[in-house]
């Protein structure tokens, strides 16, 4: 009898499902790896912005140092207070969030949960998809610094309808460059991200322009742009 003879053996399950999860692992690593370093050039839901309205998002890429101090701050204010402390998640909000089923100023999602969410995935509040953005989080803090973090966010962001970005937003406020934000801006922008289909940077609600008022109140309890040490 020949080794041709004998009849192969069939490849355990375990060493299967450990390879494709493996597989798996390492396929999730490069999708984010580039991204410490390259500007994306969309996002996920740029894509579906795109399938659902047939025009394309208004985006640009600006740099880290390109982009007004006060307006990452009160991005930071109003979005992820203890960003810069936390590797990912905001247990002590989830909690809260869990147990409260009103309308809250912000959600449980940190920053870094955002950007998993708009680079990679979809809305959506099925376990599953809730799984996948966790494990997108602990890769982006484990291979971005906090700072990339926060650069990507403010150029993936959507500011209103459409529009993408800090770049992209400052010129739908009508400004020719960040650098011409006044602090009252970035506060609107930042008061907007929440839900920024329905609340308008442009003609902000009574509702929109009292919460950029206590983003800036926050801002200056936290201690300005100097509680970002980055």
């Amino acid at each position: 009898m020949t080794d041709q003879d004998l009849p192969k053996r069939a490849v355990p399950l375990w060493k299967i499902l450990l390879w494709s999860a493996l597989g798996l692992v390492l396929a999730s690593i490069l999708l984010v790896l580039p991204w410490r370093w390259l500007p994306p050039p969309t996002t996920a839901f740029m894509l579906i912005h795109q399938w659902q309205t047939e025009q394309d998002p208004l985006h640009g890429w600006v740099y880290w140092d390109d982009i007004n101090p006060y307006l990452v701050i009160a991005v930071v204010a109003a979005e992820d207070q203890k960003f810069p402390t936390h590797y990912g998640f905001d247990f002590e909000a989830i909690k809260s969030a869990l147990k409260e089923r009103r309308n809250r100023t912000r959600g449980a999602s940190t920053i870094s949960q955002q950007v998993a969410k708009n680079l990679f995935l979809w809305n959506g509040r099925s376990y599953v998809r809730k799984a996948i953005e966790a494990w997108f989080t602990l890769l982006i803090e484990t291979l971005w610094s906090k700072q990339r973090i926060l650069e990507v966010y403010l150029n993936i962001a959507e500011f209103g309808p459409g529009v993408f970005g800090v770049g992209a937003a400052s010129i739908m406020l009508g400004r020719d460059s960040l650098a011409e934000l006044s602090d009252y801006d970035c506060a609107i922008l930042a008061a907007v991200l929440p839900n920024p289909k329905d609340m308008s940077a442009t003609n902000p609600s009574s509702y929109v322009r009292g919460r950029a008022s206590t983003i800036q109140r926050q801002v200056q309890r936290l201690g300005g742009t100097s509680y970002l040490r980055l």
